[in-house]
């Protein structure tokens, strides 16, 4: 049987040790097993391919202690620390028992408790396996009964052992327009941390997600590797520390960085989930793992159509009126998609939103502007055939606003210091409750105000600095924490009144990307550069952790590229476009038109099929990609050619997760008006020729250029 090495979380052993427990987690391909040592402790025993229920008690890859606690004699980072009320900062965890609840006929969930033998703690392992997906989801609950509050200063949601000969990491950082760009590398010994310290922006500059391999550095279809993502829309730590033996260690939580955290009597602390998945067999079946269960479990109505837009932003800036806006209306129409989304620029009246310098927090509708309101709008929308949608930023405040003036005492802000100013905005606390009203008040008005509202692009364009926030007053620790369940608070009350409204998570582009927002949100916004060639590397990235239906992909006048390599860049994600569509040619138009069309009629294999990733940008001058659906009856190829030099020669591009004795014949779609293809497929192939031998896509290499092939079975 092929090695499989799993991912294993931390947990410990406890009270009734004096008979060894063997805790067994499985999904289709896999088996993390976990048994109890003389102490008691929990330990981290097996982390493998699947193995039947009669080899368990052997199978041995693994003595480390499952959730290390701080304090005793591990030496490694812990787990868990804290502080008990007679200042011992020390923890034992034995184990107490555990349970295992089948919820379904593909997700169990599996909870082990642990117990401090001296001190009234607790801690809760939970694991929720997915078993056709081979997806875990780990998450810890920790609670006391001690007299008064214990400070925690450490608290993962899960830990994992490894042993290896070496160990590559992959991870996700940039920068506002260039976010997500991967970089691998080997871990040495010592710690190696990836994480945020910006709070309600999070992950501006690093992702909260990471591929680790073990021995090599993994490919495409080869190799073990890891996948792991922290459901948390807020500062996140992955920590990878190499022991004097070359073990590997990992700890994947919440960023303890100044979060000190006070549990009081009975409260229970539940951390974020780990989410992850095991391969090996590639990075790719890594990624098609975490997509079908991200549509079915982890983003809201996975199974929903999603709208297609048009949005005014490049088109119009925050220039614009009532009657320029219902022009634009027809252009929508015209275009054939199903909405139009109105963005930032159409609200306050003291301080009217002309510029970014003003506005932030008076959600009126600018007289000026729209004199006849949001209402006007959606009905005058509706008259053309489409759908409206409206942009909000409802966290965030500008000092030039009458929120500012009416409620200083709303914004995070040190005392004693100068403000501190981000795209002239700053954070609005959202640890206070009135503030939490406040905002989904915000929400709440607009769309009840408005009947018909069918969309929401929820924006957040900064990160926390000089953070103070006047409700928590002497427990300034628990701002960055309280921040993230206030924001999440507000969501639950928007999705009971409103359960099923498309609403976009954008935050300055990628800034917010995590499962734990995504349950809430039906897309997220990759990132503001939406110049075609740039997308095509964002997109790669993204698609390790998220299928094509969150992200959103939209044609813009970024970049030189023709308008029709934009268009099938965007038709990877969930499309629109912002782009001025009166400045249409009539070909481009016709060519934009039949580009709608198209999209709907093949977007099911995109965002629904299976992902193979045939040539990575990262390593030639050109990218391919492959969207097969489940019955493999269908298959959508992109291949685009970067910038490549004269007389260059590249070779076949062979396809993946095809059936191989079905016959398929290829034809390529989305072509520009008055082109033919310059690629021949004049006959029927069948899928095992079409995966060993392959398709010649490039007859003639010519930069910037793209195709978009349908492979169809007889």
């Amino acid at each position: 049987m092929k090695k499989l090495l799993f991912l294993v979380l931390i947990l410990t052993s406890g009270s009734s040790y004096a008979q060894r427990q063997l805790i067994r987690i499985a999904t289709r391909n896999v088996s993390l097993l976990y048994s109890t040592n003389s102490q008691g402790r929990l330990i981290q025993q097996y982390l493998g391919a699947k193995l039947q229920p009669e080899n368990a008690d052997t199978a041995t890859r693994s003595a480390q202690e499952a959730y290390i606690t701080a304090g005793l004699e591990s030496l490694l980072e812990p787990a868990i620390r804290l502080v008990h009320n007679d200042g011992n900062p020390s923890l034992e965890l034995r184990y107490v028992s555990h349970k295992v609840t089948k919820q379904d006929d593909n997700v169990t969930e599996t909870t082990i408790t642990l117990k401090d033998p001296v001190y009234p703690v607790d801690v809760i392992l939970h694991f929720e396996s997915f078993y056709n997906e081979d997806i875990v989801k780990a998450w810890s609950e920790i609670k006391h009964q001690e007299k008064k509050a214990l400070r925690l200063t450490d608290y993962s949601s899960a830990m994992l052992h490894f042993n290896a000969d070496k160990y590559y990491l992959t991870q996700f950082h940039g920068d506002w327009a260039s976010e997500v760009k991967m970089e691998e590398q080997p871990l040495t010994a010592g710690m190696k941390i990836l994480d945020s310290k910006l709070g309600s922006r999070a992950n501006m500059y690093m992702s909260p997600m990471f591929l680790l391999s073990l021995d090599n550095a993994a490919a495409e279809n080869s190799g073990e590797v890891l996948a792991g993502t922290l459901a948390w829309t807020g500062n996140f730590r992955f920590a990878f520390e190499i022991d004097q033996v070359n073990a590997l260690h990992i700890n994947a939580g919440i960023n303890p960085y100044a979060s000190d955290y006070l549990l009081q009597p009975k409260e229970v602390f539940t951390t974020p989930a780990f989410i992850f998945t095991w391969s090996n067999t590639g990075k790719g079946t890594a990624s098609r793992n975490l997509h079908h269960w991200a549509v079915k479990y982890g983003i809201l109505d996975g199974h929903t159509p999603r709208l297609t837009l048009l949005n005014n932003w490049e088109a119009t800036g925050m220039d614009f009126n009532q009657q320029q806006l219902s022009e634009l209306f027809g252009g929508a129409a015209k275009l054939g998609v199903d909405m139009f989304l109105l963005d930032d620029g159409w609200f306050a009246n003291k301080y009217p939103r002309n510029a970014d310098n003003a506005g932030l927090g008076d959600w009126e509708p600018n007289k000026t502007k729209l004199p006849d309101g949001l209402g006007y709008l959606v009905k005058a929308a509706e008259k053309q055939g489409v759908k409206f949608g409206i942009w909000l930023e409802p966290e965030m405040v500008n000092p030039k606003s009458e929120l500012y003036t009416q409620h200083p005492d709303w914004v995070l802000r040190l005392p004693n210091r100068s403000e501190h100013y981000y795209r002239n905005q700053m954070v609005l606390d959202l640890t206070n409750p009135a503030v939490q009203d406040f905002v989904y008040g915000i929400v709440d008005k607009t769309l009840s105000g408005n009947p018909g509202i069918a969309y929401i692009k929820w924006d957040c364009n900064r990160m926390m600095t000089n953070t103070y926030s006047p409700y928590l007053k002497e427990n300034q620790s628990q701002l960055f924490i309280d921040y993230v369940r206030g924001f999440y608070k507000v969501m639950d009350k928007v999705r009971a009144k409103y359960p099923h409204l498309p609403i976009m998570l954008c935050s300055g582009g990628g800034g917010r990307t995590d499962y734990g927002a995504m349950k809430y949100f039906t897309e997220f916004w990759p990132s503001d550069n939406t110049d075609g060639l740039e997308r095509i590397y964002i997109q790669y990235g993204y698609s390790h952790f998220f299928p094509s239906i969150t992200m959103a992909a939209h044609v813009t006048n970024w970049g030189k590229q023709s308008l029709k390599f934009r268009t099938d860049v965007a038709m990877m994600g969930k499309l629109g476009y912002d782009i001025k569509v009166d400045a249409f040619t009539e070909k481009e138009m016709q060519f934009s038109q039949q580009a709608v069309k198209t999209y709907n009629r093949i977007r099911d294999i995109i965002w629904y099929g299976d992902l193979y990733r045939i040539i990575s940008p990262y390593e030639e001058e050109r990218a391919v990609f492959q969207y097969v659906d489940n019955d493999k009856k269908k298959a959508i190829v992109f291949n685009y050619l970067m910038n490549v030099r004269r007389k260059e020669v590249f070779s076949n591009v062979k396809l993946q997760g095809l059936d191989p004795k079905q016959q398929y014949t290829v034809k390529e779609i989305n072509l520009f008006p008055g082109t033919n293809s310059n690629l021949k497929f004049n006959q029927s192939y069948s899928g095992d020729f079409l995966m060993t031998v392959g398709l010649n896509l490039v007859p003639r290499a010519t930069s910037l250029t793209s195709n978009i092939l349908e492979v169809t079975a007889l």
